[in-house]
């Protein structure tokens, strides 16, 4: 069981400076990570500063959700505001 807990988990959200959907989606997430309770390391990117990254990463709309790790990848757009379909696509167990 100790096993799984040390699985490595990520999330980067990637958004678009200061607008308010980004803004909002920043701070849902932040509430979700709570949620969470340290299961995920959590990265947000600004794809004003590093625009080269959304086409590394196949961003096409923001802001966007990242679950790079475990696999498979999976993304959730928009801002986050929907917590227990994020949960979901997320697979949390709580």
């Amino acid at each position: 069981m100790a096993e799984a807990d040390n699985k490595p988990r990520k999330l980067t959200l990637y958004v678009a400076g200061q607008t308010p959907k980004s803004v909002a989606a920043i701070r849902n997430l932040e509430r979700i990570a709570e949620e969470l309770a340290g299961q995920y390391e959590i990265e947000v990117i600004d794809l004003r500063q590093h625009p080269h990254l959304a086409r590394e990463h196949n961003i096409v709309a923001i802001p966007t959700l990242v679950r790079s790790l475990p696999v498979p990848v999976q993304k959730i757009i928009g801002d986050l505001s929907d917590q227990e379909r994020v949960l979901v696509h997320l697979k949390v167990e709580n």
